[in-house]
């Protein structure tokens, strides 16, 4: 399939001759999903500590007799059933929450994405993207003209001046063909990539 690349002047110029394997897959739903939540659960971390009640400072002393009260039996104050009293399975910070998703699905649903991205009209493609200096208001004034209010910047080089411009825009981000996750390409309105980063997802996607 061909994709119209846009010129200096953000019309549509020549073509570009891409993958349909790449570009024009079916939406596969159900895979986009488990990929995106792999991909958020990997980037999880364990940073929760939770106590066991054998972590807790407690007496050892039985809280009442066994019979004759009539409360129900009690053997300790860290019962997990107690007020104040320890977790039955306590979370602790090694707990993993990685998901694996192999190399054929993840190609597959990131073909989908893209795909998408096409048939939606949220996929750019463009020369080059770059700006003269590192500074926010150049990049800004770059992406209106562009008619964006939130862009993911794709390219196969970017150069300093590009990264520390995006720094401090909130909508706007700029990564790597590798660095392209499923998360950032769904989340942003539109997605801005060069011919040469697409030529990149070609090679590591076919």
């Amino acid at each position: 399939m061909e994709l119209k690349i846009l010129n200096s002047s953000n019309q549509a110029g020549e073509s570009i001759q891409v993958s349909d394997t790449l570009f024009a897959r079916d939406y596969n739903e159900s895979l986009i999903h488990q990929l995106v939540v792999s991909f958020m659960a990997n980037a999880r971390s364990g940073t929760r500590a939770q106590k066991a009640r054998g972590d807790l400072t407690r007496s050892g002393r039985k809280p009442w007799k066994q019979k004759g009260t009539g409360r129900a039996r009690a053997g300790s104050a860290s019962s997990p059933i107690w007020r104040g009293g320890g977790k039955a399975f306590p979370s602790s910070p090694d707990e993993n929450f990685t998901q694996k998703i192999n190399k054929k699905m993840y190609r597959a649903g990131i073909s989908s994405i893209l795909s998408q991205l096409v048939r939606e009209e949220r996929l750019i493609v463009v020369d080059g993207f770059v700006v003269d200096a590192p500074k926010t208001k150049l990049l800004s004034n770059k992406i209106k003209e562009l008619g964006l209010s939130s862009a993911l910047v794709v390219t196969s080089d970017p150069d300093e001046n590009l990264y520390l411009a995006a720094r401090n825009l909130h909508t706007v981000d700029v990564l790597t063909p590798k660095q392209a996750d499923p998360v950032s390409l769904l989340h942003f309105e539109k997605v801005v990539i060069t011919k040469e980063a697409i030529a990149q997802l070609e090679e590591s996607l076919s």
